[in-house]
């Protein structure tokens, strides 16, 4: 962060994953996003789950009027309603005693799928229509900080993690190009670099987005 932080003035800077309450160390990273980011509004996106894990979380979120908690909704059943029931308490006596700020979003109404399968199965859509699958992008005014360069999006900033970890096919190889924003870049490429719409990398993501619902996150039989 501290690479761009006299370069860019973010309206919003999101912390996510992943789960980023998975990580101990969660609290300092927003008083770390907070002295890089002076002005911009502080956003928390979690699934709750492991928000009870951070104790010191509330107080810090308390001090700042800036931030918010966003909490993702991942499923409409009851099943996860009913495991969602203590997230939803522990958020409830946040706001009560700190007066926090939480916006619930359903995740699940607006997931697409940017590849096909899984795995090491996964392969890219290969439509042939980089204008149209930007326009339908729902990441497309998200770029992501990754590793200390700025991406495009979050499929190709960790494209090359799946790679590693599945061997991608032969299919990938014109995407693991991808080059992102250097911090040393002038300010002629950064410029151009947020002006910048579709380019051949959107390829890899469908034209005609499909809409899909995974399947309850939770192993009933425990």
């Amino acid at each position: 962060m501290k690479l761009w932080n006299r370069r860019l003035i973010p309206h919003t800077f999101s912390l996510l994953g992943g789960e980023p309450s998975i990580h101990p160390d969660l609290p300092e990273f927003v008083l770390l996003a907070r002295r890089v980011w002076p002005s911009a509004h502080l956003r928390l996106v979690t699934n709750g789950f492991f928000l009870h894990r951070h104790p010191a979380l509330p107080a810090i979120l308390q001090r700042d009027h800036n931030t918010s908690i966003y909490l993702s909704i991942h499923h409409d059943g009851p099943e996860y309603a009913e495991k969602l029931r203590p997230v939803m308490e522990l958020l409830k006596s946040w706001v009560r005693n700190y007066r926090i700020r939480v916006n619930i979003y359903l995740s699940f109404k607006h997931w697409t799928r940017v590849y096909r399968g899984s795995g090491n199965a996964m392969e890219p859509f290969k439509d042939g229509l980089p204008r149209q699958s930007w326009e339908r992008c729902p990441a497309k005014h998200c770029p992501q900080l990754f590793e200390g360069k700025i991406w495009k999006c979050a499929p190709l900033a960790y494209l090359k993690l799946q790679d590693a970890k599945y061997r991608l096919s032969d299919s990938w190889k014109p995407y693991l190009q991808y080059q992102p924003l250097e911090s040393n870049c002038t300010a002629e490429q950064l410029e151009e670099f947020f002006q910048r719409e579709e380019e051949p990398f959107c390829g890899m993501c469908p034209a005609n987005p499909e809409k899909f619902r995974l399947p309850v996150p939770f192993n009933s039989s425990k």
